[in-house]
């Protein structure tokens, strides 16, 4: 799994940081409430870990902004403040979790291991962005009406990208979530296969705006074309 670490303590983040690593998961961490905003509207992030008694914008307020924000990322409070009224404020303002400082690693990992069983949330089988379809179900890709050939690798792709419209997706993230193996980063394949997917929903469309765009530096992101005026 990709983590955030929300932590303003130094030392706790680092470790948490560290032992998340070695624990085979991706793991980032910021510092105060902004920042952790930020990253987490910038990166799909699998779950944050967050602390409540933070600069500036304390954890509560964190929450509330990342639903306000439309972000539906498991959040699991890892808190000193352990009375239940703090813990029943958390889980009604929408975490999944409550983790009470000081706590176990094992514990931390078990909890992540939880969060990763838990069913997915309903959600129409259809994934759509402007005139572009990706049918979950029947393994069915369209633009336009028009159906797409798509090899897997690329239907997988086109899946990753429409789960988070408008997004920068990293080379890193999309190698962890589609080839799921060892994966040299320094090959050009993730490129080969995004540049066939942009000729597929793109270039074959020439009427129809781009939709697949490259952010240098960065990664790729599906993008919703602005409305004609």
């Amino acid at each position: 799994m990709r983590i955030l670490v929300i932590e303003d303590e130094p030392r706790l983040a680092e470790f948490m940081r560290q032992g998340l690593t070695q624990a085979g998961h991706v793991a980032d961490a910021a510092d105060n409430g902004a920042t952790g905003l930020e990253m987490a509207a910038a990166t799909p992030y699998d779950v944050i870990l967050l602390d409540l008694m933070l600069p500036g914008q304390n954890g509560f307020d964190v929450l509330r902004n990342l639903r306000e924000f439309g972000l539906a990322t498991p959040v699991i409070i890892v808190s000193a403040l352990s009375g239940t009224e703090h813990v029943i404020k958390g889980l009604d303002a929408g975490a999944v979790d409550y983790l009470r400082k000081p706590f176990a690693f094992d514990e931390l990992l078990a909890r992540l291991r939880t969060v990763q069983r838990r069913p997915a949330t309903t959600e129409s089988p259809v994934l759509r962005l402007a005139d572009l379809e990706l049918d979950l179900v029947h393994r069915r890709a369209a633009r336009a009406g028009q159906v797409l050939a798509l090899t897997n690798r690329e239907f997988a792709l086109l899946e990753l990208l429409l789960r988070h419209p408008g997004r920068v997706i990293t080379k890193t993230y999309m190698a962890e979530k589609v080839w799921e193996v060892d994966f040299d980063m320094g090959s050009n394949v993730i490129e080969v296969h995004l540049s066939q997917l942009r000729r597929k929903i793109d270039r074959a469309f020439p009427t129809r705006p781009p939709l697949l765009e490259t952010v240098v530096g960065h990664g790729y992101r599906l993008r919703n074309p602005a409305p004609a005026a």
